[in-house]
């Protein structure tokens, strides 16, 4: 299911772009998970296949934490934009499987729609999983868009080659915007939603925040 090169990875990239799934309707209350990976603290530059990693997932119901879990492991490659399924994608897998309980959709530190092929990381492990999926990331990776107004829940357009794939969301008054992509089963509406239902007044959604509490302590433990 993951791609070992380069090559691979963009083929694959582009028959997730065509995938034509229903899209995903969120509920009232949805379990929400969220994954991330933390490499060695004070690393330089794009690293390098081998690199130890810690990811870790939660699931959120409510603001309350139903499961989480954390993995180790090695890196499948050095980041390079656009190729971020290659180091991270098979333990961003392992966490969320580690789960005892299947979110309803789960949030990445990547991007979906917005990428030179349509399909990053967060299309990409949606797919794998079988959930449906929002990438939060600091800033965009190809789209282009105006900042949102100040007030919290104000939004603007992430616009690729004319096409809408993502928005800028202001989770909180004050704070910079988050980046919300569109990303497996997930169009930009409900993206929004789901980012605005779980970011409980901090900048980043509260699964999200959790699962890098929990992924840096994974970390700080495997070093201590």
């Amino acid at each position: 299911m993951w791609p070992q090169t380069a090559r691979e990875l963009e083929d694959v990239q582009r028959e997730l772009a065509d995938d034509r799934s229903l899209p995903w309707t969120p509920t009232a209350a949805p379990l929400v998970g969220a994954c991330v990976v933390r490499f060695p603290r004070g690393q330089i530059g794009p690293g390098a296949a081998g690199d130890p990693g810690w990811a870790a997932a939660v699931a959120l119901k409510d603001g309350r934490v139903i499961a989480q879990a954390t993995v180790s492991g090695a890196a499948g490659g050095p980041y390079v934009p656009g190729l971020l399924a290659l180091r991270e994608g098979p333990l961003l897998e392992d966490a969320v499987r580690a789960l005892d309980v299947r979110p309803d959709v789960l949030l990445v530190d990547a991007t979906g729609r917005d990428h030179p092929r349509r399909a990053g990381l967060a299309t990409h492990l949606g797919a794998v999983l079988g959930v449906p999926t929002v990438g939060v990331t600091h800033r965009p990776l190809a789209a282009q868009g105006e900042a949102p107004a100040e007030s919290a829940g104000s939004i603007a357009p992430l616009v690729l080659d004319g096409e809408p794939v993502g928005a800028w969301v202001r989770t909180r008054r004050g704070a910079r915007a988050v980046a919300v992509h569109a990303g497996w089963r997930t169009d930009v509406e409900a993206a929004v939603a789901v980012v605005l239902g779980c970011a409980h007044g901090h900048r980043t959604p509260e699964p999200l925040r959790h699962a890098r509490r929990l992924a840096r302590l994974a970390r700080a433990h495997a070093r201590a």
